[in-house]
C-alpha cells in the first residue's frame, strides 16, 4: 500500500465520524513535508476555522499512535475553497455545468491540458468537457488534475450555497 492510500485508510473513517468528507490528501516538499488534507462537511454547508481545527486536532492525535510519516512534517488542513480540485467521481457530477481545468495522464485527441465547460460523467466513466473545438471525453482514470476555474457563475453558486 503506498502512502497516499495508507493516509487515506488512516484519515476517511476519522473524518467520517466526525462529520466531514476527505476531498484530498497530499503530501508535499522534502526538507519539511506538508501534508495537506481538504475536507469538506457532509451537511453541505461551509467550513469554517473551527471544522479545521477540530480537524487538525483529530489527525495529530491519531497521527501521533499510527506514525505514518517518518520524520517531521507539518498537518495543513483546509477546505476545498471556491476553485476546488476535483478528486471524486461524485466532483465531477455535482460540479458539471461549471468551467474546469483538467490534465490527464495520456494524451487525450493530441493533447494532456483541457480547459472547458464540465458536462459530468459518461455511462463509460469519462469525464466530458467542452472545450473550443467540440466536446472531449477524457477516462476518470486517466486524470491527473483537475479543478473548477473562477467564475461569475461559479462565484455566484458558491455564495447562494453559503447562504443556505
Amino acid at each position: 500500500m503506498d502512502l497516499n492510500a495508507r493516509l487515506e485508510a488512516l484519515i476517511v473513517p476519522s473524518l467520517d465520524g466526525m462529520g466531514y468528507e476527505l476531498v484530498r490528501v497530499m503530501l508535499q516538499g522534502r526538507e519539511r513535508p506538508t501534508l495537506q488534507v481538504m475536507a469538506e462537511r457532509k451537511d453541505g454547508l461551509a467550513m469554517t476555522v473551527e471544522d479545521c481545527a477540530d480537524i487538525s486536532r483529530s489527525l495529530s492525535a491519531l497521527f501521533d499512535v499510527d506514525d505514518p510519516i517518518q520524520g517531521a512534517y507539518t498537518l495543513e488542513v483546509s477546505s476545498p475553497g471556491i476553485d476546488r480540485p476535483l478528486t471524486r467521481r461524485k466532483d465531477f457530477e455535482r460540479w458539471a455545468g461549471f468551467e474546469a481545468k483538467l490534465e490527464s495522464s495520456q494524451p487525450v485527441d493530441g493533447r494532456k491540458r483541457f480547459k472547458g465547460l464540465l458536462k459530468g460523467l459518461d455511462d463509460t466513466d469519462c469525464v466530458i468537457v467542452a472545450i473550443e473545438t467540440g466536446e472531449v471525453r477524457i477516462p476518470l482514470a486517466e486524470v491527473r488534475a483537475a479543478k473548477l476555474v473562477i467564475t461569475d457563475a461559479l462565484i455566484a453558486a458558491a455564495t447562494k450555497d453559503q447562504e443556505g
